[in-house]
């Protein structure tokens, strides 16, 4: 997940009692049908690919701390895919060819709990939510599938381009260069169909890296939405992608299964921190803080890429 704009404004509050079922239009209802069903299947998924692995599924405490520092300020604001990627690289955690599995896996709890937290809190038009949740989950299935295949240099590539995109994200959020957006809460005709397209989008290239939440929230405000509306679509995409695409990672087994558990462990502590206990925190200072990290990071992965590259041209 990816950085979100400070100036848009969202309750941090979970309705109450925690879930209204019958106060739900039907997508909502749906989406958390289809959260639960996609649920079983990813957990039941990683518990028979984690019981095949040879790392002994063990988390280290850093695997905890990153993603609970992440997932934290992911819930206020600063988006979790970038900073971990680039905490990844930093700390040498996870081998690079398989951030993007360890990543998207690791970080399904927390985008669950965010998504059950926050989907409810906005009111979005109906055909529209559910139809652009449903193309981003797709768009992961198949994303994933090509990511998985991909040789190390080109997920190296791949990802060191991700960092960069997101720091130009941050220094354009704190620049308050970004869309500001419309009055609209739900889309018709062709606004309608590119918005879907997009997110189709933005769900396969979660799967290497490349966080939804600022795509989503940039191309919804060009399209005339008020930049809350975005914030139910992007909770409710993620939690689905990365479970989709989780599956798929789980079903090839090359993934650091520890590193994953100890995300999910410490992500979900950092969520609920944010949601419920700290809420509003200045978040400026971080943020630049974040560029600077992911920045980095970013060119050491291309460094990376560009010694894979004369390795292989060694080789032959």
């Amino acid at each position: 997940m990816e950085t979100k704009p400070n100036n848009a404004k969202i309750s941090k509050q979970p309705a109450r009692p925690f879930i209204r079922l019958y106060r739900m239009n039907n997508a909502q209802l749906g989406f958390f049908i289809a959260l639960a069903v996609i649920l079983v299947v990813f957990q039941f998924t990683w518990i028979r690919a984690a019981r095949r692995s040879p790392d002994g599924n063990r988390p280290r405490p850093i695997d905890f701390g990153v993603a609970l520092v992440t997932c934290f300020l992911d819930t206020l604001g600063i988006g979790s895919f970038a900073p971990t990627t680039a905490l990844f690289k930093l700390f040498h955690m996870v081998p690079d060819e398989l951030i993007p599995a360890t990543l998207n896996v690791g970080l399904a709890w927390p985008a669950i709990a965010e998504s059950v937290i926050f989907v409810k809190s906005v009111e979005v038009e109906p055909t529209l939510l559910a139809s652009a949740i449903g193309s981003a989950a797709i768009g992961a299935w198949f994303g994933a599938g090509v990511v998985r295949r991909l040789p190390r240099r080109a997920i190296q590539l791949a990802i060191g381009i991700a960092l960069l995109i997101a720091a130009s994200i941050f220094v354009a959020v704190s620049l308050g260069a970004l869309p500001g957006g419309g009055t609209a809460m739900g889309l018709e005709g062709w606004r309608f169909a590119v918005a879907v397209g997009a997110n189709f989008i933005f769900g396969a290239l979660m799967t290497v890296g490349i966080g939804l939440f600022a795509p989503c929230m940039i191309t919804l405000a060009l399209l005339g939405m008020h930049p809350i509306a975005a914030f139910p679509i992007m909770m409710g995409a993620c939690a689905l992608v990365q479970m989709v695409g989780g599956i798929r990672f789980l079903a090839r087994g090359k993934i650091v299964f520890g590193t994953a558990l100890g995300m999910a462990a410490g992500g979900l502590i950092g969520v609920f921190v944010a949601a419920f206990i700290v809420k509003v925190l200045p978040l400026e200072a971080l943020r630049w803080l974040v560029v600077v990290v992911v920045a980095y990071a970013a060119f050491a992965m291309l460094n990376s890429a560009r010694h894979s590259a004369r390795q292989e041209s060694a080789v032959l």
